[in-house]
């Protein structure tokens, strides 16, 4: 897994997510049934749980949507001790963690066995549109400038005895976030220049890479395989 190429992990993974989706969210069993072909690709790659696991924490915003889904929600009402939640808002919610967890985690595994760059490489060759492969190229190269920039910010707010734990502090922190963004801004366009005077045009280059094996391809694809006969049988009429 960590030696196949990225673009054709990129392509099992998004098939991947594409089997999830479309499953029907009454089918409890075959969510079950999609985190157990997971969880077996999640061994094969030899990535710990204990390193995927807090990465996770990007689908918490996800998660604090679904959990508000039965409480806003119309519908037949069902009554969970004090609370009267929607029937449909659950069924919604149930819907949001699952998919949204296994298709977190297929990702979290994906960038956990690709470097990023090569990732950036995959889509180019999947024939993402150029333009949006390049604003993902800069967000990875720059990601560490901006974050060093930051902390530069918040080393001199320290050094003036600032300390943020009140939400009086929310004005300083509010204004840290402005200049950051001023500041990456008006870098974005130094750096753009510099780009133009030495020749750039809006398009990267992809390197040249062998056919990739009919062996890999298949290694690759039997995740999504799994998927797809998991969600085939939770359609298939009883």
């Amino acid at each position: 897994m960590h030696r196949a190429p990225a673009h054709v992990k990129v392509l099992a993974m998004l098939l991947f997510v594409v089997a999830v989706v479309a499953t029907p969210r009454e089918e409890v069993w075959a969510f079950g049934g999609h985190l157990v072909v997971l969880l077996l690709a999640v061994g094969w790659s030899g990535v710990p749980l204990r390193h995927l696991l807090p990465r996770m924490a990007v689908e918490i915003p996800f998660v604090c949507f679904a959990l508000l889904m039965p409480l806003v929600a119309t519908g037949p009402r069902v009554d969970v001790g004090p609370l009267s939640l929607s029937e449909p808002g659950l069924w919604g919610a149930w819907a949001i963690l699952a998919k949204a967890t296994l298709g977190t985690l297929a990702s979290v595994l994906l960038a956990s066995t690709t470097e990023p760059a090569d990732i950036v490489e995959g889509l180019a060759r999947l024939r993402v549109p150029g333009q949006l492969v390049q604003i993902i190229s800069f967000m990875i190269r720059y990601a560490a400038v901006v974050g060093g920039q930051l902390r530069q910010m918040r080393i001199a707010r320290q050094s003036r005895g600032f300390v943020g734990r009140s939400w009086r502090s929310w004005s300083a922190l509010s204004g840290t976030l402005g200049a950051l963004f001023v500041r990456s801004y008006e870098r974005g366009e130094r750096v753009h220049l510099s780009m133009l005077s030495r020749g750039y045009t809006g398009r990267g280059t992809t390197r040249a890479v062998d056919a990739v094996p009919g062996g890999v391809w298949a290694g690759a694809l039997v995740l999504p395989a799994a998927a797809l006969i998991v969600l085939l049988a939770a359609r298939a009429p009883l």
